[in-house]
């Protein structure tokens, strides 16, 4: 094998990318916006590899906010036409600009009243005069050694496709929260959690008032195989937290410390974290403070339940 040629067709290929750095203009900011202000679905389509690609490229719309399916050209005009509507945007591929089965569903598209954008080397190939918008590859230089299969066309199309994608997915302020919507599966959904998903919260949440003698609060950890209860106020808000480590030190200098008011001997002030929060974030604190308890308090410093480091680990973060 060739190693480099290997590497001389990584450069080809990076080099198209590099291509379209200069290239980005008006056209490109004019697309993002449509794309933005779609109230439909943005429908993308290709032939061959650039299909391929446009796949892809509809999924990461999806993903990160804007409503998208593929249709292919052909199937298109064998009944799939009725996917697209009036308010979507026809979002086409295709380096040559001449691609037939494109070129045959534009019209139709028109007479439903979509807009149609266009990724082509040319505004003025066939498909860039029937759109609305062309965002313009340029001439490019496939990395195939007979310059004809689609290589270095359709990694410069993918990243045009994810560089649209996610500039509108920024304009649209969509969040980690958003994202994980989207993603409830998975590694993803996993790191993506929110605490109030993980947290104990009820009876495997034991609270009690700080006057609560130590051995009641030991009697509420066990019924809810819990390592520790929450200690608060009379106005409910979280006083202090009392875990295993706090039993083992007072009865090492106490060991009769279990008639005590927990009140006493409870850690005060202990780190927090609010339910909206990432499981990632509130795993973060766990392990800096090397703690394996977090209190969950709400806006008002009411404890709304405990993370728990075991809980953590059994959802795979």
């Amino acid at each position: 094998m060739d190693l480099e040629y290997a590497r001389e067709v990584l450069r080809t290929e990076s080099d198209a990318i590099r291509s379209l750095v200069d290239r980005l203009g008006d056209s490109f900011v004019q697309a993002a916006e449509r794309i933005r202000a779609c109230e439909g679905h943005v429908v993308v389509c290709g032939m061959g590899k650039a299909g391929l690609i446009g796949q892809k490229i509809s999924a990461t719309l999806a993903s990160t906010g804007t409503p998208s399916h593929f249709v292919h050209p052909a199937e298109a005009v064998h009944g799939d036409l009725g996917r697209i509507m009036k308010k979507d945007v026809l979002l086409a591929l295709s380096n040559s600009g001449e691609s037939e089965e494109i070129l045959r569903l534009v019209p139709k598209v028109r007479e439903i009243g979509a807009a149609v954008l266009s990724l082509t080397a040319r505004a003025d190939s066939s498909l860039g005069r029937v759109s609305d918008i062309v965002v313009e590859l340029g001439r490019i230089e496939e990395a195939c050694p007979l310059g004809l299969a689609p290589s270095a066309s359709t990694t410069a199309l993918l990243a045009l496709g994810d560089a649209l994608a996610l500039c509108v997915q920024k304009a649209r302020g969509f969040n980690q929260e958003d994202y994980a919507f989207f993603h409830p599966a998975g590694e993803l959904g996993r790191k993506l959690q929110k605490v109030a998903d993980v947290m104990r919260t009820g009876d495997r949440h034991p609270i009690v008032r700080e006057e609560t003698p130590v051995s009641e609060a030991l009697a509420l950890i066990t019924k809810a195989r819990a390592g520790a209860v929450s200690i608060v106020t009379a106005d409910g808000r979280l006083a202090g937290i009392f875990t295993d480590g706090d039993l083992r030190r007072l009865l090492s200098k106490n060991p009769r410390g279990v008639s005590e008011k927990i009140g006493a001997v409870m850690t005060r002030t202990p780190s927090t974290v609010g339910p909206d929060r990432l499981v990632a974030d509130a795993l973060r604190i766990l392990r800096e403070k090397r703690i394996d308890e977090l209190p969950v308090v709400n806006g008002g410093g009411q404890p709304v339940g405990m993370l728990d480091i075991q809980d953590v680990l059994g959802a795979g973060v």
